[in-house]
């Protein structure tokens, strides 16, 4: 069993998300249970998709307030560090920093990410959740 998110869609995210196939349907974030044979974090995010140990993940924090042009459309990458965002609204996330860097925003793995950040509709729970989580 896993226990999923959903995406916290704003009004000003949802046209140029839906161009990308990005709706409630194709875009989540699932956390595997304790006490699954190797759990993990899963991000579907239309056409992209992002996984990881949850032992993996080594820091969990909030964060919001993102600059409309540099989080709408498709995930986006930092460049100074390389992290991934996969946002539906620009108010409030979920930063995970991970030991060892994994693929997302590029399918060939060429690009892996240190950091991924999520809008899910409910970012505490999220947080508190792999917070939590014997795996890490």
């Amino acid at each position: 069993m896993a226990h999923r998110y959903p995406f916290a869609f704003s009004t000003a995210y949802r046209l140029p998300a839906l161009a990308l196939a990005i709706t409630p349907r194709t875009a989540w974030v699932e956390v595997d249970e304790p006490g699954a044979d190797s759990p993990e974090l899963r991000v579907r995010f239309g056409a992209w998709r992002l996984r990881t140990p949850i032992e993996n993940i080594t820091g969990v924090q909030r964060s919001g307030g993102f600059a409309y042009l540099k989080t709408v459309g498709p995930p986006h990458l930092s460049f100074t560090d390389k992290g991934v965002t996969f946002a539906t609204n620009g108010d409030a996330a979920v930063c995970l920093e991970l030991r060892t860097p994994v693929k997302g925003i590029d399918p060939t793995g060429r690009i892996v990410h240190p950091g991924v950040t999520l809008t899910v509709a409910d970012p505490d729970a999220l947080a508190e959740e792999i917070t939590a989580h014997p795996a890490r």
